[in-house]
């Protein structure tokens, strides 16, 4: 049974997109590729073969990995959610106990992390914590580093 991962309708359409160019333009190149290994001669000694046969399991194991993701995909319907917890999709301002730094991050599926854009995944150490809290409560998440506590200052759509 595949896991559900609740995804915005911007994060299917990207993975579906992903998915389209590897089924209809990347298995055509990695055909090509092991087609003109296989026409260069003794495949036992043919590096280039085995490179393209190697690439080709890489490939199909990312397309296998998609379709994986989207059988147990579920699309938010934003207008249906909670504002008074941490959710899926939930714009959380956070503030660490320990220095006073503030944070904001929109809590969103695996596929959808970006750190770099504030997008974290609800699956992390600090997304696991954060979800389900409500403004005023204290988070007390576990990271490898130690043990950190967030106070949730906002929610947000």
């Amino acid at each position: 049974m595949s896991n559900v991962s609740y995804y915005t309708a911007e994060g299917l359409k990207k993975i579906r997109a992903e998915l389209k160019q590897l089924k209809d333009v990347e298995r055509v190149k990695a055909s090509r590729a092991i087609a003109e290994a296989r026409d260069k001669g003794d495949l036992s000694e043919n590096a280039e073969y085995d490179a393209a046969k190697e690439a080709q399991g890489m490939l199909e194991m990312r397309i296998s990995k998609l379709e994986e993701t989207l059988a147990g995909a579920r699309l938010v319907d934003e207008s249906q959610l909670d504002n008074t917890k941490a959710l899926v999709l939930s714009k959380v301002k956070i503030k660490n106990q320990s220095n006073g730094m503030e944070l904001d991050y929109l809590l969103v599926a695996d596929g959808e992390a970006d750190l770099a854009a504030g997008k974290l995944s609800v699956n992390s150490p600090i997304g696991k914590g954060l979800l389900g809290k409500s403004v005023g409560d204290i988070a007390v998440i576990e990271v490898p580093n130690g043990i950190l506590n967030f106070e949730i200052l906002n929610i947000s759509r």
